[in-house]
């Protein structure tokens, strides 16, 4: 497919385009400069581990953090697994119950589900039609026995933001460990884990114009009453949490990868908002009967998730999938679109949460991509609601919920 027919992106929350100048910093490291940074007894070994220790403090310069607090992962679902499992598995004598929200993440809401079949009890707190929980009803749940809270920075379908430092404040009186999912956050906002009392949070690369298959965890065991266990044993790397050969072609990627963020941040992300809210503007006032989902304050300056009256997200974007790439509201798998259990938890139905969109903004997102999608998107709601009973009995004012 030539460039000049290639869709229009805007998927960027599933995933970024590499960043020219992060190729341009990781090609080395594939050929001439191939060592094992556990190898010391050679220059190869010695120049591979200043690469990785490099890319560890630029890691840690985007988190404000102390470079022997970050662990290299494969990524986020990695990273959640360590944190999450870690905590339980050195926890024992504290206790088994955990508290999460509705609207995490699976790579939280899974390995949290696995732990639940093997004993522990789970408190997942409800959202409201906004996306955020009770903060009282937080501090009312958490026990004795309470070994972790679990919630995450911004969410991956609506872009909430969530108030870190608030729940951290009442995960610290508590002393109780707060453990946050920043894969969305990270490389788009400011966000100071210490600051706001995370124990554990974890990113990954390619959310921010980094390589696939490379991420971090920020661990900081003062703010953790049990050093989390270990998954994956074999040598002791990365200060023993996490063995293996290192990633080094990846890790110095995700490291340039943050630079490049840290230096473009407030730009960017005043930008993308402009393009975000353009984007909101024109399909509000172009098509009926639609309505952002989510906290349209407090949230990420990248994504708009719409909810779109009398439609399947599915079949809109049948339409038009040779001309645009976005997200459905349905968490798609071969035989049975399911509808957004984050849409569900906010109290949409399901046929709305199938009528949802998830559009979301990179940093080479134009101003004249926006307005094509915009209308590409406009145009295949109007030709299916041309043709949906649905549509007709809305127009009626007959009640189709």
């Amino acid at each position: 497919m030539s460039a000049s027919h290639k869709p229009i992106y805007l998927d960027y929350h599933a995933t970024t385009p590499l960043d020219p100048r992060v190729l341009e910093a990781m090609l080395p490291w594939f050929t001439e400069n191939f060592g094992n940074a556990a190898s010391r007894s050679h220059s190869y070994g010695w120049q591979a581990s200043e690469a990785v220790e490099l890319a560890r403090g630029q890691v840690a310069k985007l988190l404000k953090a102390d470079p022997k607090e970050i662990v290299f992962t494969s990524g986020s679902t990695e990273g959640l697994n360590m944190a999450i499992k870690g905590i339980a598995e050195s926890s024992g004598s504290i206790g088994k119950h955990i508290i999460t929200i509705a609207t995490e993440h699976h790579a939280v809401l899974d390995p949290i589900e696995w732990l639940e079949k093997k004993g522990y009890e789970i408190t997942v707190l409800p959202v409201d039609i906004y996306g955020h929980f009770d903060l009282n009803r937080l501090k009312e749940c958490i026990r004795k026995d309470t070994i972790m809270v679990v919630v995450m920075w911004a969410n991956n379908e609506t872009g909430v933001l969530y108030p870190l430092t608030e729940i951290g404040m009442i995960c610290q009186a508590a002393g109780v460990p707060l453990i946050s999912d920043a894969t969305q956050a990270a490389g788009k906002i400011k966000i100071n884990p210490l600051e706001s009392g995370v124990g554990m949070l974890t990113l990954t690369a390619h959310k921010f114009n980094g390589p696939k298959g490379v991420g971090a965890i920020y661990l900081n065991e003062k703010g953790l009453r049990v050093k989390p266990a270990a998954l994956i044993q074999g040598g002791g790397h990365e200060r023993g949490f996490r063995s293996g050969t290192l990633n080094v072609p990846g890790i110095v990627g995700l490291g340039m990868a943050a630079l490049l963020r840290q230096n473009d941040l407030l730009e960017d992300g005043l930008r993308m908002k402009r393009l975000r809210d353009h984007f909101e503007k024109s399909i509000l006032s172009t098509v009926e009967a639609v309505f952002v989902n989510g906290d349209i304050d407090s949230r990420l300056p990248t994504v708009s998730n719409v909810k779109v009256t009398a439609v399947d997200s599915q079949a809109v974007m049948n339409r038009f999938r040779s001309k645009l790439a976005i997200s459905s509201g349905s968490a798609c798998s071969s035989a049975n679109p399911e509808p957004s259990h984050v849409l569900l938890a906010m109290g949409l139905s399901a046929a709305e949460a199938k009528g949802s969109f998830r559009i979301s903004i990179g940093s080479t997102t134009t101003l004249e991509e926006v307005d094509k999608a915009a209308q590409i998107l406009k145009d295949a709601i109007d030709a299916e609601r041309s043709q949906s009973p649905l549509w007709q009995m809305f127009k009626q004012g007959i009640d189709i919920s």
